[in-house]
């Protein structure tokens, strides 16, 4: 079954032989849908996004209830149904440590276990969705895409570039979001062979590691520059990325950085081989992401 998002995409305005009613017609998809333009946020409600992701970045526990009672003591005044909204626009969902209920696993060498997570990324304007694809043991980022919209094509992109590039794990971990549930997402990680693990809803323990990347990714970066549009944020992320990986000590490698310990792993397992490319721009979404939110 085609989503209504993919049936909508179909459409061509400007098709010689078929009108827009006749193709709204046929696809099953109202006119009214195609014209439609959603307004952007005002600037007080990304103010407000901005805040509501610096508190979810130290206090991950907070549901809209918690959120609105912390905003009201930095006198914020604020209805809950507003920030479980925003909270629900950004991505975020309060979590927390449930019961194993599943067979631990030691994870310890490179593409045995991959993980993939969204944030919300705030640029002047507007904002955007980042999906980054992390090796588990290595901590290492595999790749990464940037979105103005939280579908599921920019996540599989990713994917499908983190699987050219480095050929698929034995596992790949994500949450229950819909775009990580969907189809199109799971039937590349199928048809590569891979086994599918999904965390419960609002669990912690299980994607943790890469939390902590958006935590440093935004305090280390995203949160020092004024990101005008989508190009801005490449930039940014790009120059971020490169040097988590390759530069920056981690302190559960022992100080190795990430790239480090990728190519120690690999050697471990098949002996000296080449190490894997800096991870590339993904230039190809530019002009959809500046299209929408450019100044």
């Amino acid at each position: 079954m085609v989503s209504r998002e993919k049936r909508r995409g179909m459409i061509e305005p400007g098709h010689p032989k078929l009108s827009l009613s006749r193709q709204c017609h046929l696809l099953r998809v109202s006119r009214s849908s195609v014209y439609h333009r959603p307004k952007g946020e005002s600037a007080e409600n990304l103010a407000l996004m901005r805040r509501i992701d610096e508190l979810f970045l130290e206090y991950p526990f907070y549901g809209s209830r918690q959120m609105v009672r912390h905003l009201w003591r930095e006198r914020v005044r604020v209805a809950r149904h507003r920030v479980r909204r925003l909270m629900r626009l950004m991505g975020l969902q309060a979590i927390c440590q449930a019961p194993r209920t599943t067979r631990r696993v030691a994870i310890e060498r490179p593409n045995h276990v991959w993980t993939a997570d969204i944030t919300y990324i705030p640029v002047r304007k507007g904002f955007l969705y980042l999906v980054a694809v992390m090796d588990w043991a290595t901590r290492r980022v595999l790749s990464w895409r940037l979105s103005n919209t939280l579908d599921a094509r920019f996540c599989t992109d990713a994917l499908s570039e983190a699987l050219e590039r480095y050929g698929p794990p034995e596992i790949f971990n994500t949450d229950q979001g819909s775009q990580f549930t969907s189809l199109e997402f799971t039937s590349v990680l199928k048809d590569a062979g891979i086994a599918i693990s999904m965390d419960g809803r609002g669990r912690c323990m299980d994607n943790i590691f890469i939390e902590r990347l958006w935590r440093s990714l935004k305090y280390e970066a995203v949160y020092l520059h004024e990101l005008s549009d989508g190009f801005a944020a490449l930039r940014v992320i790009a120059r971020w990325v490169a040097f988590y990986n390759n530069q920056r000590p981690h302190s559960a490698l022992a100080g190795s950085t990430p790239q480090e310990a990728y190519e120690r792993g690999l050697q471990r397992q098949a002996g000296p081989h080449t190490p894997p490319a800096p991870l590339p721009v993904p230039s190809e979404h530019e002009d959809v992401i500046n299209g929408t939110l450019a100044a």
